[in-house]
């Protein structure tokens, strides 16, 4: 399992593993199965009809898999969602736009899981105020259930606990236009999306994406941001369910050898740094298409609207058998990053001065696991 950059091509990790006492138990033993089990506990019956709805809430997409949601139930039917300050990512996402996306997808969710039982999620959005410049601890939104009130079952749901994040290149092979065209359609009012699959866009956004990943990734602050929340093998990532996980028996043994740390992933020349770099270049490179979402004005509402787009989007692709991933560094708000900001805004928004909030590579891939998630139980707090 290596859910975030694989790094290292498994030749020479073969030959460590190898070496190792007990190597096929090794491997054969290297799933973080605690830290998946919200995916088979989703669909479970929690005694609460809230509980149930959080279950696939909680399997969002969200930036670096930081899971910032916190929730605290109120009374019998309610409930107040709340950021995890700790959780934000102040260099990738200074104004935590990306970060109030993830709570789009969250909302989102929760509205689909609870309508599956015939209950409508009246969600009212930041109701003590849009926080600025940063999401801050005040109530994202707060969200009561109504039992009879014209709840409808959403035909994306079923799709909720299948859905990934794909991160390794993808097949030379076209997408149909009339695929690119129903998954666009999944998108919310007040959200514009736009596939692009002709070859001088595709070329023009694969090479956007790759100049934005070597931004990110070559600037000091921004790769140590993604290394202190990056988990290497099992044990950490039981540990820490949320960052960004690397793991299965090839990278392990690498670690046990001291090949592959974090402190070489941060280190220029290093192997693990310079195949970071290479391994997502080559993921741009194999786009077979790009889809793009935006909005007319930038609120906090509008953030959590694209949330709720991009996540419906995802479902969407997941159901046509599409490969689906975020390619987020060009829409990244720090100041080494105008440059490729600015032409994003150009090739992708919908009309002038709209915020182009999310964009994503199409294609086809074998679908990796999941993404480790922390408990239910982790998430709820006091009101």
């Amino acid at each position: 399992m290596t859910t975030r950059r694989v790094l290292l091509q498994a030749g020479g990790a073969a030959v460590i593993v190898a070496g190792l006492t007990g190597a096929g138990a090794f491997i054969f033993t290297r799933t973080p199965r605690r830290a998946l089990e919200p995916w088979s506990r989703a669909g479970q019956s929690f005694g609460d009809p809230r509980l149930d709805a959080l279950a696939f809430a909680i399997l969002a997409p969200n930036p670096h898999n930081m899971q910032p949601w916190r929730v605290a139930l109120e009374g019998d039917d309610a409930l107040a969602v709340y950021c995890d300050t700790a959780r934000l990512l102040p260099e990738t996402d200074p104004p935590s736009r990306q970060i109030t996306i993830g709570f789009g997808c969250f909302l989102e969710l929760f509205r689909q899981a609870a309508a599956e039982k015939g209950l409508l999620a009246e969600v009212d959005p930041f109701p003590e105020g849009e926080p600025q410049p940063t999401l801050d601890t005040r109530p994202v939104a707060r969200v009561r259930l109504r039992a009879g009130a014209g709840a409808k079952r959403d035909p994306l749901f079923w799709s909720a606990p299948l859905r990934r994040t794909n991160r390794a290149p993808f097949e030379e092979r076209a997408v149909e236009p009339r695929l690119l065209t129903e998954i666009a359609g999944a998108s919310v009012e007040g959200v514009a999306a736009r596939t692009i699959a002709d070859p001088n866009g595709v070329a023009e956004l694969r090479a956007l994406a790759t100049d934005a990943w070597k931004i990110e990734w070559t600037l000091p602050r921004t790769r140590a941001e993604s290394i202190a929340v990056t988990r290497i093998g099992k044990k950490e990532i039981e540990a820490q369910p949320w960052g960004l996980s690397l793991g299965g028996p090839m990278l392990e043994a690498l670690a046990l050898a001291g090949v592959f740390t974090r402190e070489k992933q941060g280190k220029p020349g290093e192997t693990a740094f310079e195949e970071s770099l290479s391994f997502y270049e080559k993921a741009c490179s194999s786009a077979a298409a790009f889809i793009a979402t935006s909005t007319a004005t930038n609120t906090r509402r509008d953030q959590l609207a694209a949330g709720a787009a991009w996540v419906r989007i995802h479902q969407a692709a997941t159901q046509r058998g599409l490969a689906f991933h975020p390619l987020s560094q060009a829409l990244q708000e720090f100041p080494e990053m105008a440059p490729a900001y600015d032409r994003a805004h150009e090739l992708l928004a919908h009309q002038p001065g709209a915020t182009v909030q999310m964009l994503a590579r199409l294609g086809y891939a074998k679908a990796p696991p999941p993404a480790p998630r922390e408990r239910l139980e982790a998430k709820l707090v006091q009101a």
